[in-house]
């Protein structure tokens, strides 16, 4: 009997030793979460104020343009209320260029956890996506309820064209920073050519004013970019009257994909350079 025990120790000791070999269950999602409370910790816990801030600077920045151009005209480009239509130029956009932003230096911000080896590459960048989203997703329906329940808008929500729009945004900012993170880690001149790229983008991204108030020579210049048609989108979920029959879904979630696709693959081979950098 004993020498039976024996050859039954024997026998299931492989199966132990490889299944104590076996990486643990769902190990992508427990990582992607162990980094998204470490990203929630340094980023919000450290600060006075907290999510606070997050909520407060939006709001502070739709009550100046609402305010400076409140002064200039008597009512914005579309409905009656300017607090309204620029949070629904501004919030789409900050939405795509925050994440776009986070994305571009996700794998510098953690560098260091990458020297564990249950650590990828990938999963900095998930996490960094997720949380960043569900961030600004959570300020963009605090921001607008708020402006509902305040201000006398008589606004009629239509959920589909918002619900694009914000996807057009998170999928554009996903797209960029990727391909951000990738041209920035290789050539460190380009993280300044961006910069200097992005501060028309402001202007030409349809948050202060619709498409159909251009010249028709610089709609046509204006249509390529696709945040254009994000905000485009979130304006035709709030504004029952406009129509923007300049959006186009295909461009702006194709340009979108591309983006990914490309950022992902050439990350894939040269993720190690872009650290070394």
């Amino acid at each position: 009997m004993a020498s039976m025990g024996c050859k039954q120790r024997m026998m299931s000791s492989p199966s132990h030793e490889t299944a104590s070999l076996r990486p643990p269950r769902f190990l992508t999602l427990r990582t992607v979460i162990a980094l998204m409370l470490r990203e929630m910790g340094s980023t919000y816990g450290r600060s006075p104020g907290g999510y606070f801030w997050a909520i407060a600077q939006p709001i502070g920045m739709i009550m100046v343009l609402a305010l400076a151009f409140g002064l200039l005209f008597r009512s914005p480009s579309l409905g009656t209320s300017f607090i309204l239509f620029y949070s629904t130029g501004f919030l789409p956009f900050d939405l795509y260029n925050q994440l776009q932003s986070k994305i571009s230096s996700s794998l510098i911000y953690s560098r260091a956890m990458l020297a564990y080896p249950r650590v990828t590459w990938l999963d900095t960048i998930l996490a960094r996506f997720v949380l960043n989203t569900i961030t600004l997703l959570t300020v963009f329906c605090i921001v607008i309820t708020g402006i509902l329940l305040v201000v006398d808008t008589h606004t009629i929500i239509s959920i589909t064209p918002i619900l694009l729009g914000l996807s057009m945004a998170a999928a554009l900012g996903l797209g960029v920073g990727l391909m951000n993170c990738l041209l920035g880690g290789l050539f460190p001149v380009w993280d300044i050519l961006w910069r200097i790229i992005m501060r028309p983008m402001f202007m030409a991204s349809g948050v202060l004013f619709i498409f159909e108030d251009m010249p028709r020579f610089v709609q046509t210049i204006l249509w390529w970019n696709p945040v254009f048609h994000v905000t485009g989108l979130m304006r035709m979920g709030f504004y029952q009257t406009y129509s923007a029959d300049y959006i186009s879904l295909r461009y702006g979630f194709g340009v979108a994909f591309v983006l990914m696709a490309a950022g992902l693959l050439f990350l894939r081979a040269n993720y190690q350079r872009v650290l070394e950098k």
